[in-house]
């Protein structure tokens, strides 16, 4: 039986660094850190952390930076993995993206998947 997609938009392998801050239930910061995307698609992406993340419905302020772009993104932690060599992997979906970062996502995108 094959594995159906689910997802609605396409992810492409991205190694971007990146500048998180989660905030908990009182919208205070509980955490903040700097890791890497493992890949990114129009509404998310895979985050690569050293620290695990708060919890699943976190909400993190996303920083990143693809060639001269830098794009501030708000997600909520849809899952959590632990990764590869003490990393933690979480699942990221956007929910306050603003038309500037979706075309700096769209344009990143878009040359990747021409490449």
């Amino acid at each position: 039986m094959m594995n159906e997609e689910k997802r609605k938009h396409f992810r492409v392998d991205s190694l971007h660094l990146l500048n998180y801050v989660y905030t908990d239930d009182s919208s205070e910061e509980a955490m903040q850190g700097m890791g890497r995307t493992l890949n990114i698609s129009e509404t998310g992406i895979l985050l690569e952390t050293h620290t695990p993340p708060i919890s699943v419905g976190s909400i993190v302020s996303l920083t990143i930076g693809f060639e001269e772009d830098v794009v501030d993104i708000k997600g909520r932690v849809i899952y959590t993995n632990e990764g590869k060599n003490d990393m933690y992997e979480s699942g990221i979906e956007f929910f306050d993206i603003n038309a500037e970062a979706k075309a700096v996502l769209g344009k990143y995108i878009n040359a990747f998947n021409a490449q």
